[in-house]
């Protein structure tokens, strides 16, 4: 839902009047129940939770064509519809002819790796240019695919700046499968991430419910695990090479939550390299001398997003049963930015590594 698609609920009146779909989602099969306002909320940064709740209360969402109050707890397979009193722009997926690097593909899914930069859905200023417009192109004469259809496509999600494999399912059948592989944990997913500082252990464990932070729902906040708040949110890591100031580590996601390594690596003091969201485009460790703050800032050249990337994914294959396993390169900036600091590190002969945890 865009700034455009909830409304003043002042200006309309709940009554007997045509109304006409503006947004749909299909509710996971493994989502667990909760409310609606909250499922919203969300799912969507760009709105209060309150205005959902204006807005159901108000009659103008429905689930399963029916109009539904702010506490209805959705249920797996809901069909989630904005309902308002005007037809809606048009906002359909349009099939695109963008470049897609596709990693594996077959009668019933496909894995490609994104670049950085590209968002994956469209929605609020990204209507166009996404990866789902690309893919719409790619299988646009598969017979029985619509890239309209909540019921097929992405099986899940990054970040527009972050780059690495997702998995497309062509159909309703693979994208409930892998689905519900997502839900119960079972997939295999690595992330590869700079951060700041120099991390204490070599392994290490971030616990912490995650949700939207209250003063910007751009962002999100990690909150005790007792607090309940947010969704049970679980990030391994390990360290692979360090730099004093920064060290590259390896990411697994026992759980997938919107932004959830950066929100936890935040969490813990150790912020990743170049995220502005988080705090990662500040010098956070290293000396005060004007070559290092001219070295930081190249770095910031050579990769200007969140260092992070979806290096691996494994999942198992929806109709053979098949563990599939794929791995993808850094992409040039990232690999880049490793490169500038492997440089940097071996050009100094200082003991950085304890002073800067």
């Amino acid at each position: 839902m865009t700034e455009e698609q909830l409304f003043d609920i002042e200006d309309l009146e709940n009554d007997a009047q045509q109304l006409y779909e503006h947004w749909k989602i299909a509710v996971d099969m493994g989502q667990t129940p909760v409310r609606i306002d909250r499922f919203l909320a969300e799912k969507n940064p760009y709105q209060s939770r309150n205005r959902i709740q204006q807005a159901a209360d108000s009659g103008f969402i429905h689930v399963n064509d029916k109009p539904v109050k702010s506490n209805y707890k959705v249920r797996p397979g809901d069909v989630i519809t904005l309902m308002l009193d005007r037809p809606k722009h048009d906002t359909s997926i349009i099939a695109e002819d963008i470049p897609l690097e596709i990693v594996y593909e077959d009668n019933v899914l496909m894995v490609v790796n994104k670049p950085a930069g590209m968002v994956v859905h469209p929605g609020a200023g990204n209507f166009t240019g996404t990866l789902i417009n690309a893919v719409a192109w790619h299988l646009r004469d598969l017979e029985g695919f619509d890239a309209n259809d909540p019921e097929v496509g992405l099986v899940h999600r990054i970040d527009k700046d972050t780059s690495g494999l997702l998995v497309v399912a062509k159909t309703a059948a693979a994208k409930t499968a892998l689905g519900k592989q997502f839900f119960n944990k079972t997939t295999r997913r690595s992330y590869n991430a700079l951060v700041w500082g120099n991390l204490v252990e070599d392994t290490g464990t971030i616990e912490g419910n995650i949700a939207r932070d209250p003063k910007n729902r751009l962002r999100m906040k990690v909150f005790p695990a007792d607090s309940g708040i947010g969704k049970h949110a679980v990030t391994h890591y390990r360290v692979i090479e360090r730099y004093g100031y920064t060290t590259l580590v390896e990411c697994l996601l026992e759980t997938g939550r919107t932004h959830q390594i950066r929100a936890h690596m935040k969490h813990i003091g150790h912020p990743l390299f170049a995220d502005e969201s988080y705090g990662g485009t500040e010098i956070l460790r290293g000396q005060r001398s004007s070559t290092y703050r001219a070295f930081i800032q190249n770095c910031f050249k050579c990769c200007p997003r969140q260092a992070l990337h979806a290096k691996t994914l494994g999942f198992v294959h929806p109709t053979t049963g098949r563990q599939m396993d794929f791995d993808s390169t850094w992409p040039h900036d990232f690999s880049g930015l490793i490169e500038k600091w492997r440089a940097y590190i071996k050009g100094t002969t200082q003991d950085t590594f304890a002073e800067n945890k």
